[in-house]
């Protein structure tokens, strides 16, 4: 292959930034990236988190730069609204999966409450059979469907809050979930129904929080990506690459000791003094080094110096300097 070949310019405008999408009911993740990304014409998209079809809610999409910053966004806090539905097991721990136990018993709200403790904090916890996991090489729901049952190891999971938010009849409970990365709604589902005596699965799942990204700021799909005759989304609608780096402390530096990390050098702490923000951690702490308004990239803390972790592409200087 030619060298022009292999350099080809990518397709699309260069975009940077997020934009928080509404995800709805019955479509998948990458397939909203995919929408999104042709509605907006983008060179380079991706997103923080997957949902899956079944869920609606917080679906932050990562342009250009912002991929970069993906990583930080799933290390986030998430909150979770979902409808636990008793009496029912699936094999996919949801509403879309083929019914595989059922049972007459129905907990009561008390024994729902006494349950919830158990099921927060540090927990280990089985992911479903239907998931993206890798085992040997294959995902866990590609097994799945070719109607193996794949063999899930527990691993641990960081739940902050399981609350009972209300309960509309006794074949249904609404549980708000706040929690660390990589929690799965559906086994937290599972497993508290059959700690109540009982099977269940979620009926409805909502995402109302992706670390700094909320509710209120989340635009819905068909707003984004209407008929054929709608004119292409505004460019306005992203928030800045830096959003998803808000509870990452900020380090200051002069465009010279950023040129310096660009190059691949460290900087020594020493000549930071009084800058270093009080909350950043010195021993392996992650800093966002700002040139003025300019992101640079995120730097760690390490034995006395800060070394570039993840920059940001260096812009060309500006005439006049």
């Amino acid at each position: 292959m030619s060298q022009r070949h292999r350099h080809r310019k990518p397709r699309g405008q260069a975009i940077d930034g997020w934009l928080i999408v509404d995800k709805p009911s019955g479509i998948g993740s990458t397939e909203v990236v995919n929408r999104v990304k042709r509605a907006f014409d983008a060179q380079k998209a991706g997103h923080g988190g997957t949902l899956d079809p079944l869920a609606t809610g917080l679906l932050p999409v990562a342009f250009g730069a912002a991929t970069k910053t993906v990583p930080y966004v799933m290390d986030g806090t998430k909150t979770y609204r979902f409808t636990l539905r008793f009496g029912e097991a699936r094999d996919t721990d949801d509403a879309d999966g083929q019914v595989i136990a059922t049972s007459e018993a129905r907990p009561t709200d008390a024994a729902i409450e006494a349950a919830l403790p158990a099921f927060t904090g540090e927990i280990m916890q089985v992911p479903p059979i239907y998931s993206a996991i890798k085992l040997g090489g294959e995902r866990a729901y590609d097994l799945a469907r070719e109607g193996q049952v794949p063999e899930m190891q527990p691993r641990p999971a960081r739940v902050d809050r399981f609350a009972l938010e209300s309960r509309p009849d006794a074949d249904h409970a609404v549980l708000l979930v706040q929690s660390g990365k990589g929690v799965y709604m559906r086994s937290l589902a599972r497993d508290l129904a059959v700690a109540l005596g009982t099977v269940g699965h979620i009926a409805a799942l909502r995402r109302m929080r992706v670390g700094p990204f909320h509710e209120h700021q989340a635009i819905p799909l068909d707003k984004l990506c209407g008929s054929g005759d709608t004119p292409p989304p505004s460019p306005d609608l992203l928030l800045p690459v830096t959003t998803a780096l808000a509870d990452i402390p900020a380090l200051a530096l002069s465009e010279a000791e950023a040129a310096r990390l660009h190059f691949g050098q460290a900087l020594s702490l020493v000549e930071l003094m009084g800058r270093v923000p009080a909350a950043a951690n010195p021993d392996g702490g992650l800093v966002r080094a700002m040139a003025g308004e300019r992101f640079v990239g995120l730097c760690l803390l390490e034995s006395g110096l800060l070394r570039p972790e993840r920059l940001m592409a260096q812009e060309a200087p500006r005439a006049g300097g």
